[in-house]
């Protein structure tokens, strides 16, 4: 077997990342993901850097996808998109609300002839209400729904001025968010032979994956105490030999500040005022971190470090780029990053899975297609003959455009 999605046939309408993660998901479980790209192309073929022919963000995203380019503003080009559709599983989508339905390519004009269909569209705010026209990417959504505020606040006070994060939280979580659905409306088919519609909001899910959002949507004010732990509240430290590692645990919250008397051996320090409750903590913030830092610093090595903070339920962890994780001793037992082919002789280095299955053998990462590179084998496997397929090359229907980030 070639992973729990052997069998499963998806059609890829998306670009940029949401929806291309979201298939990318699915193919990495072993499904079947067919790209359809527009003569004018996924914009991220173009992202820099590039190791060769392909973007390595492109490649990260579609790796291992056939490839088809559709022009949909050509006589004859809907019918074969609809081709496509006809015996796919699952269909996914990140235009603007309604865009594909422009087309005749909506989730009606694809239940008729597919109602075993699975539709997913992932959009900013959905696809009906008042911001549903609205334009949308990740910071902009992040800045909406909360998560540019929580990422520069500290018990509440702004760190600094707002910031957008250097990744596309928004369009991760929704991606991932989509697969999850998709993954359950497949089951659900099993029982009742038909498929569905799935509409994924980006602002939804930034609200879904805050595990703080029932405090910020009842307008709770938390004071000095924090009810969880959030990722600022993680204080840092240098080690013994000036490495750079945080903790996951505050030192200002009643119980957590116990796990560092138990690791330092200092219940003392719970009975000197500065320290004696949330507050005093907040206030004296500096001193009792500088405390703690010089008791770190008495270690010969991070190791025997760790050691005692695990002692103490108190997590760890070493400050390291991406690279350097790529580097490490877990990521090659785990075969955390994986080479692929840069189609010029060359490979891109990418992340390898998440998932270890005890009874499905996953395939390889596979290696990124030029645009319209399985134009001829695809649509021969729907049934459509060779001269077909070159009438609908020379109207423009179907695009063969062999395009590499040099062009």
């Amino acid at each position: 077997m070639s992973g729990p999605l052997s069998g499963v046939k998806v059609i890829d309408f998306s670009r940029v990342l949401a929806g291309p993660l979201c298939a990318r998901t699915l193919l990495d479980l072993g499904a079947e993901v067919i790209k359809v790209e527009p003569p004018r192309p996924d914009v991220t073929r173009f992202s820099p850097p590039s190791n060769g022919a392909i973007s390595g963000y492109y490649a990260q995203q579609n790796g291992g996808k056939r490839n088809v380019s559709i022009d949909l503003n050509v006589s004859g080009a809907r019918e074969l998109a609809l081709r496509l559709c006809e015996n796919a599983d699952v269909i996914v989508e990140n235009f603007r609300a309604g865009a594909l339905g422009f087309f005749g390519l909506g989730y009606e004009d694809v239940a008729k002839i597919n109602p075993r269909a699975i539709y997913t569209s992932i959009t900013g705010y959905g696809q009906n209400g008042p911001w549903s026209g609205r334009m949308a990417y990740a910071p902009t959504v992040q800045a909406e729904a909360g998560f540019t505020a929580n990422s520069h606040s500290h018990y509440g006070e702004a760190l600094s001025e707002p910031r957008t994060d250097s990744l596309s939280h928004a369009d991760v979580y929704s991606g991932l968010q989509a697969a999850i659905a998709i993954l359950a409306a497949l089951h659900r088919r099993k029982q009742t032979g038909i498929g569905q519609y799935i509409d994924v909001a980006m602002a939804a899910t930034l609200m879904s994956i805050n595990e703080r959002a029932h405090v910020d949507l009842s307008g709770i004010d938390l004071g000095d105490e924090p009810a969880i732990l959030g990722a600022t509240d993680c204080p840092f430290f240098v080690g013994p030999k000036g490495e750079q590692f945080t903790v996951a645990t505050s030192l200002v919250g009643s119980l957590t500040f116990r796990q560092y008397l138990a690791a330092m051996r200092r219940p003392d320090l719970a009975r000197d005022p500065r320290f004696a409750t949330a507050s005093t903590r907040r206030q004296n913030f500096g001193a009792l971190h500088q405390i703690i830092q010089d008791w770190m610093l008495t270690f010969s090595d991070m190791s025997m470090l760790e050691a005692q903070l695990d002692e103490a339920k108190i997590a760890m962890g070493q400050v390291r780029t991406l690279y350097e994780l790529g580097k490490s001793e877990w990521a090659e037992y785990w075969g955390a990053v994986q080479e692929v082919s840069d189609r010029e002789g060359g490979t891109i280095r990418l992340p390898g899975r998440p998932w270890r299955f005890s009874k499905d053998a996953l395939e390889p990462l596979g290696e990124p297609a030029f645009q319209g590179e399985h134009n001829h084998e695809v649509f021969v496997s729907l049934g459509l003959s060779a001269n077909e397929i070159e009438a609908h090359m020379a109207t423009g229907a179907l695009v063969n455009g062999v395009v590499t980030t040099n062009q």
